[in-house]
């Protein structure tokens, strides 16, 4: 499937559905192929949009750059890249080099609960079973084809959401632990579950049973950031779902998420964001009507 999709040449098809009364939690937004060989090629998570999806990119040849929370990952053939919007992140291509691949996007709260949860586990760049891959390839072709009802476009990214899942999961959960990750799994839950607490460095390392240097330590390797990075990146992406939602004030919102004080929740938004609460939600609520979302 993979040289199927590869062989008709570069290709981008965008997903326009009709609008719906009911939220599908998967929708494929587009898909496509690309060989991208020029600096114009260069993507930034922070400048993107209000509006949370979600990019899944196999590289078929060549080679891309990203950069994802203060470490770089040189991203080539047979490498799978998966990262979420709004983020701090950015990936691109070199003066004179060429990035060959096939992406897949995605929007809707269980593909970003799975995403999330996948990013967690294997960080952003993974390699994948090549059975998986060809399935990706043929989901990629299937949406390109157009014409597509919502809910048949809607479960082949389902399907390739759990494709991804099931491959890269069931590797982590199955592996012995000699890196700690029961351990960081479970705080890493604490941490989604009790977002309006306090959710200090000692507090998190007694939950994973470890000192607190060790803890920070396989925290960092497990998880791919600093445990005191994670809760804030987990608080900033609950606030984002909560102001689109619209049912909070900020200052409950805030709350929510563990600020006691609403104008450090507005600072630490616009550091993540480069916006603040409130443009956020406006913008974030209008992108949502216009999507039918």
């Amino acid at each position: 499937m993979l040289t199927a999709l590869a062989a008709n040449g570069p290709f981008r098809h965008t997903i326009s559905l009709p609008r719906r009364r009911d939220r599908l939690h998967v929708m494929p937004t587009s898909t496509g192929y690309e060989i991208a060989s020029a600096p114009s090629y260069d993507w930034d998570g922070r400048k993107r949009g209000s509006t949370p999806f979600s990019i899944l990119q196999h590289t078929i040849a060549g080679r891309g750059n990203l950069h994802y929370e203060r470490r770089r990952y040189t991203i080539g053939p047979g490498d799978t890249m998966l990262v979420t919007i709004p983020h701090a992140h950015r990936y691109w291509v070199e003066q004179g080099e060429s990035w060959s691949f096939f992406w897949i996007a995605m929007c809707g709260q269980e593909a970003l609960r799975l995403h999330r949860a996948i990013l967690a586990a294997a960080g952003p760049v993974f390699r994948l079973r090549p059975e998986t891959i060809d399935t990706l390839a043929a989901i990629s072709i299937g949406l390109a084809d157009g014409g597509l009802a919502a809910g048949k476009a809607s479960g082949l990214a389902y399907h390739a959401t759990m494709a991804l899942h099931d491959d890269l999961m069931a590797r982590h959960e199955s592996a012995p632990d000699a890196g700690g990750h029961l351990a960081i799994g479970r705080v890493t839950s604490h941490i989604r579950r009790h977002l309006d607490q306090d959710l200090e460095v000692p507090a998190l390392a007694d939950i994973a049973g470890m000192s607190r240097a060790h803890f920070s330590r396989t925290f960092r390797t497990v998880a791919g950031v600093a445990p005191s990075e994670f809760v804030m990146r987990e608080r900033m992406q609950l606030a984002a779902r909560l102001l689109v939602n619209g049912q909070l004030s900020i200052k409950a919102i805030a709350s929510t998420c563990g600020f006691a004080d609403p104008n450090y929740f507005a600072k630490a938004f616009r550091r993540t964001f480069a916006i603040s609460p409130s443009e956020f939600r406006t913008t974030g609520m209008y992108a949502a009507r216009s999507a039918g979302a």
